[in-house]
């Protein structure tokens, strides 16, 4: 349908210490996967104000304190499977979706951890996976699960800044990543199960969705779209997990560029940062590291940063 675009090449920007390899710790999320010794699974990458990256490891717990300059600490470790994170604008905390615990918080800098939501409307979720701000501190969150082609019951959420719950959509196969348009109209949901990405036109006053479609089609890759994020011309970034690539579209749907992994195959996620935001940083889950890509438009301010 469209010539392919312009490839943008990415380097290693930093990659996970071996002392902080965990191949010999047994992980339920590892065996159920029969994925042999894994070392880590980074995930969910964000900045706070100092420019420090947070990163999750999925099988083992851990949540990873990036400095600017590469070097690595554990931020917390505890005993679920935490995915996708944002930093609060005030700083003191940091959200997590967990596929285990539910929707976390933790204080910065101890670290300490409290459940902000696990049973909503008095039921368990399915398996939170990534989650994402509004301008006005509304949270959106997707509930993945298992939720497949054979069992599309995938949820989205959003926590409103006051403390109210919206189920917004059910009956996806495998929701994942999210992002908000430009102008927070529309909400843009990766269905990983069924390679695409999905528009969710917000009505005003909270009264829901209405008139949801399908906006990229994908193809390829053995797993689909994963993490996303948004640029200051509306562009998309979109991670295609199993593929080594991150794709920019235009705020129509046009591919622009697409991004290619110096390392492995297992990109997940990706944030905007750097001095000016054209940074593009990616987290490749088989080998370890955070990949970085220059791009000529600077990424979305993030809710952390308002």
């Amino acid at each position: 349908m469209y010539a392919a675009p312009p490839v943008i090449q990415t380097e290693i920007f930093t990659a996970l210490p071996k002392e902080l390899h965990n191949t010999e710790k047994y992980s339920a999320w590892v065996a159920e996967r029969r994925a042999g010794k894994l070392h880590s699974f980074l995930e969910g990458p964000s900045f706070d104000r100092e420019g420090n990256l947070y990163c999750t490891d999925i099988p083992y717990g851990r949540i990873f304190k990036i400095s600017p300059a590469g070097t690595w600490e554990v931020f917390a470790e505890y005993g679920g499977e935490p995915n996708g994170l944002r930093v609060h604008k005030d700083g003191k905390r940091l959200l997590v979706a967990d596929h285990k615990l539910g929707l976390l918080e933790f204080e910065i800098p101890s670290g300490k951890m409290r459940v902000v939501l696990d049973r909503p409307h008095h039921e368990g979720f399915k398996g939170l996976n990534d989650l994402t701000f509004a301008a006005n501190g509304d949270l959106y969150f997707t509930d993945q699960g298992q939720s497949a082609l054979e069992d599309p019951t995938g949820r989205v959420y959003r926590l409103r800044a006051s403390g109210e719950l919206d189920l917004l959509f059910k009956g996806f196969a495998g929701p994942n990543g999210l992002v908000l348009s430009k102008d927070e109209k529309i909400l843009y949901v990766a269905e990983t199960r069924r390679n695409r990405i999905n528009s969710l036109p917000l009505l005003p006053d909270y009264k829901g969705v209405s008139k949801c479609g399908i906006f990229i089609q994908l193809s390829g890759s053995p797993t689909g779209p994963d993490g996303m994020a948004l640029d200051e011309e509306g562009n998309l970034a979109i991670v295609h997990a199993g593929f080594g690539t991150v794709w920019i579209f235009s705020r129509l749907g046009e591919p622009l560029f697409r991004i290619k992994s110096c390392a492995g195959m297992r990109t997940t996620n990706l944030a905007y940062g750097g001095p000016d935001r054209k940074t593009l940083y990616i987290t490749e889950a088989e080998h370890g590291v955070i990949l970085k890509a220059q791009l000529p438009v600077a990424g979305k301010q993030l809710f952390s940063h308002l």
